[in-house]
């Protein structure tokens, strides 16, 4: 395999991090990673928010102080969240800014309602790449990391936080060093996943 297949196969969703810092070089190579996603229309409509320290530890505790709203299996989620973030020495959030679809009916010449179901589709299809290069670029990288997609149950509390309420939540990656080695899961085999057709 080629070194970017290998971190595709390595990449593990890793929840517990080592106490140990991320060089800045390394943070600005898995942000610029990111940006180099595809995305719709090339308008690159995500938002990338690194927090660390004392702006982390608010992070964790607004997640906490919102946990007793759900019921039990979803509050479970986010407290687990919150130890994941804890743990890591960084988060990155990501969100999408809504500029695609604040573009989209210009650019398509339509005024189809509809037509925001599709833009918004879109965007949330950009981000996903751009999550996606994150988790494999700090796998190169030799660090770990996690796409904790349970605080979308806290978006509007979240946004606000980060200061983007007209956004939407796409992901919060922590990343640092794993603390303990994880093999992850077994995967399906491909066969049943695929059909060719002549």
């Amino acid at each position: 395999m080629n070194e970017t297949i290998q971190s595709i196969y390595n990449r593990h969703s890793n929840r517990m991090y080592l106490d140990r810092e991320v060089a800045s070089e390394d943070i600005l190579a898995i942000l610029n990673a990111a940006n180099q996603a595809p995305s719709a229309h090339n308008k690159q409509s995500w938002s990338f928010v690194v927090l660390r320290g004392s702006k982390k530890t608010e992070l964790v505790n607004l997640i906490t102080d919102n946990c007793p709203r759900f019921p039990r299996p979803a509050s479970a989620l986010l407290r687990m969240a919150a130890r994941s973030i804890s743990s890591a020495p960084l988060v990155i959030a990501v969100l999408n800014t809504g500029e695609l679809i604040r573009r989209g009916p210009e650019l398509f010449q339509v005024a189809n309602d509809t037509i925001h179901d599709f833009f918004r589709i879109m965007e949330i299809q950009s981000s996903a790449a751009a999550v996606e290069n994150m988790l494999i670029a700090a796998t190169s990288l030799g660090l770990s990391s996690v796409w904790l997609g349970i605080l979308i149950m806290i978006q509007k509390e979240l946004l606000e936080f980060l200061g983007n309420p007209g956004g939407e939540f796409m992901a919060v990656v922590p990343v640092g060093y794993s603390a303990k080695i994880n093999s992850g899961p077994v995967k399906k085999p491909l066969e049943g996943s695929v059909k060719f057709y002549e």
